[in-house]
């Protein structure tokens, strides 16, 4: 039944993206002018929430376009947002005419005002700071002014720059005070420090404002438009698409390496585990990749100078082909590299599982970073299957309960998360799923088999969004599991679809246009209640990092509201687990505990300093400041130094790839390890030890009874 319902989701896909807008045609010379009429007339009759294109509209869209050009308002003058404002209210004319005259506007005199600031700030950073002026920065960046004149503008540059510097020199002065060599004077540490930010600023400049074509300031553009429909309708230009499918998917094919752009050079920084370019041996990170040769041509493709994106086009390719690369080694010697491309899997996006050891007791832990799987072929690897081999796995080694860790985990694909309930309950609805002016679809487990029915807890924090709720709703709302973590979840109630937007033009001659990922619908739990803004209570609620900062959906612009449906019907877990009362025991442990209370200080404490905004430039009011925050600091040092008496260990299939994969063993070691410190970990396995004594004791009363 499960295959059933993923070729229906399929169908449904392929039937929103090729049938449900092909009564219009598009077609315009201008690639521009032809995005903005696919993407504006899918807006408005595909979007869940459309919104009227209007004055108001335009407003919103100028002013947090505006926000994303010149965020700390170091480019554009008052005479260039008085030249904005006459567009202020006429973006939408603009987009109802597909025209991007305000886009160009903004657009060169952007590129104007960029070309002026290398000269602002090689010019600043040629000259001394004087750190005994009593000055003081302002971060508040919102509320600055545009300043009025090229004097104003460099005031502004050389107050941000020594804001910058200033932390460099002090950097510099505490590592001169505790050398052994001979002392530095402080005007050469000075020096030092400006032109350490010099190198940081060039190479901001020439790895990435340098390296932007229009096309990628135009997908800003898009995206401040499309972005006011609510915060997850994306615009992905080809490049983001690809990347958006890889991290979903978990795989690329390509040689396997990692690659950043340091100057003008492709640098290699890491080689995936299990790649073709980690099976070889012969490139290293630090590698620098200067040429490119596919298997059937001659001549190699100079990359030096060239856009990462570029190169890396060049480098990937089809499983089974042949790149050669033309490389200098970290030695400065020169070598050609022939690497055979495979199917590369991202070992970090997928589930891991371990075995933790406490007494005599053995629990299962499983993280999930994603709701992963394959959009070209749900039977691949997906997120769902892969959890019931490690649960399969782990009850081979006795497991006794089940800790599934979501924190951190932002979603992924809706059929994934409600396969994956059904393998803790017999069958039943999982969530409710409403598009406008629709009925709504109870998306159900019609399985009756379940992979696991001993005692499960799911951990969650403020930034387990979308498929996260879902798997955590259903399963609270069933009393299938408990749930342990922040006072609420993120708060993503929405369902997104992507739309191929070449499948929206006929004979398209204008190159790739990329894909739209649209808001088309919002689930709802099973009780009625959604988790849009409100996300998912936890039943035990813990201190954390993020408990006082703003990262959820309400603190997003734009979100779309809170509301509720009715329930469906559907029966609580029938089992003899004592969840109130393990509940209740584990809030008053975790009242008590001190590692909690000191975790939550530590994050009132973080979010005050998150709060400050005015900055002293005077090194000693500067020093003076620095030295308090880290005395203040010191009383949460015993954070990073709890320890448990917990061990984990990795499943048997796993300990017979180390011997071959000693980069897979050392990320083991490292998660095992913060794992044996994690309070949260420790307590989810108190609870299933209550929940597997509550059923112990329940189910001999119940047989002493029968």
């Amino acid at each position: 039944m499960k295959n059933k319902y993923n070729i229906l989701i399929l169908l449904l896909l392929l039937a929103f993206a090729s049938c449900s807008f092909t009564n219009k045609t598009f077609d315009d010379p201008d690639k521009d002018k032809l995005l903005i009429q696919v993407i504006t007339y899918v807006l408005e009759r595909g979007h869940f929430d459309p919104k009227d294109i209007d004055d108001e509209f335009s407003t919103a869209v100028y002013t947090d376009y505006l926000e994303q050009l010149d965020p700390l308002k170091r480019y554009f003058y008052k005479s260039d947002i008085e030249d904005f404002e006459k567009y202020k209210t006429q973006i939408d004319d603009q987009l109802k005419a597909y025209d991007v005259t305000f886009f160009n506007l903004t657009h060169e005199r952007l590129l104007k005002r960029i070309e002026e600031t290398k000269v602002i700030y090689k010019d600043i950073l040629s000259k001394p700071f004087d750190y005994s002026v009593d000055e003081t920065y302002n971060s508040d960046y919102e509320k600055l002014e545009y300043v009025k004149n090229k004097k104003q503008m460099k005031e502004r540059w050389r107050q941000q720059l020594k804001f910058t510097t200033i932390a460099n020199y002090d950097e510099l002065v505490s590592e001169n005070e505790k050398s052994e060599e001979e002392k530095k004077s402080l005007v050469v540490l000075e020096e030092e420090s400006r032109e350490e930010t010099l190198k940081s600023i060039d190479n901001y400049y020439n790895d990435y404002i340098d390296d932007q074509q229009r096309k990628d300031w135009f997908s800003i553009y898009v995206n401040a438009i499309v972005e006011e429909f609510d915060p997850h309708t994306f615009y992905f230009a080809p490049e983001d698409k690809d990347r958006f499918d890889q991290q979903m998917s978990g795989k690329l094919e390509g040689i396997g390496a990692r690659l950043s752009k340091r100057m003008d050079n492709t640098k290699i920084v890491e080689l995936i585990s299990g790649g073709p370019a980690w099976r070889g041996k012969e490139l290293e990170v630090g590698d620098i990749i200067q040429k490119v040769r596919q298997e059937d041509e001659e001549e190699a493709v100079n990359i030096v100078g060239m856009r990462l994106d570029d190169a890396i086009k060049l480098i990937k390719g089809p499983k089974g082909t042949q790149v050669n690369l033309t490389v200098k080694k970290v030695d400065g010697s020169i070598e050609e590299i022939s690497i055979t491309r495979d199917v590369v899997e991202l070992e970090e996006t997928y589930a891991k599982s371990s075995i933790v050891k406490e007494n005599d007791s053995r629990f299962g832990v499983i993280n999930l970073p994603k709701f992963y799987v394959d959009f070209q072929d749900y039977r691949k690897r997906n997120a769902a299957s892969d959890i019931k081999k490690e649960i399969e796995r782990l009850k081979e080694e006795g497991m006794e309960g089940l800790v599934l860790d979501l924190r951190n985990n932002g979603g992924g694909s809706l059929q994934t998360v409600v396969d994956m309930a059904g393998l803790f309950i017999k069958d039943g609805p999982i969530v409710q799923v409403k598009s406008t002016g629709e009925p709504k679809e109870v998306l159900k487990d019609k399985d009756k088999s379940i992979v696991w029915d001993g005692p499960l807890v799911i951990l969650v924090n403020e930034l387990s969004a979308s498929a996260s709720e879902i798997l955590a709703a259903a399963m609270q709302d069933y009393k299938r599991a408990i749930i342990i973590g922040s006072k609420q979840t993120y708060g993503k109630g929405t369902v997104q679809n992507v739309l191929d937007l070449n499948r929206m033009v006929r004979n398209n001659s204008q190159g790739d246009l990329g894909a739209l990922k649209l808001t088309t619908q919002k689930f709802y739990r099973i009780n009625g209640g959604s988790t849009q803004l409100e996300g998912v209570k936890s039943d035990v609620v813990v201190p954390d990092r993020y408990s006082f900062i703003n990262v959820g959906e309400k603190d997003q612009e734009n979100p779309l509201p809170w509301d509720k449906i009715d329930p469906v019907d559907y029966t609580f877990w029938g089992s003899y687990f004592d969840y109130d009362t393990t509940i209740k025991k584990s809030q008053e442990r975790m009242s008590n505990n001190e590692q909690l209370k000191l975790i939550e200080e530590n994050a009132k404490w973080v979010k005050t300093r998150m709060d400050e905004n005015t900055h002293a430039l005077n090194y000693e009011a500067y020093k003076q400041k620095i030295e308090l925050n880290e005395e203040e600091a010191k009383r949460f040092d015993k954070i990073s130094e709890y320890q448990t008496n917990l061990t984990f260990e990795s499943l048997p299939y796993e300990s017979q790839l180390f011997a071959t994969d000693s980069i897979l063993k050392e990320k083991r070691d490292r998660w095992h390890e913060s794992l044996s410190q994690d309070v949260y970990m420790e307590e989810a396995l108190h609870v299933l030890k209550d929940l597997k004594m509550s059923y112990t004791v329940k189910n001999v009363a119940s047989t002493v009874k029968e």
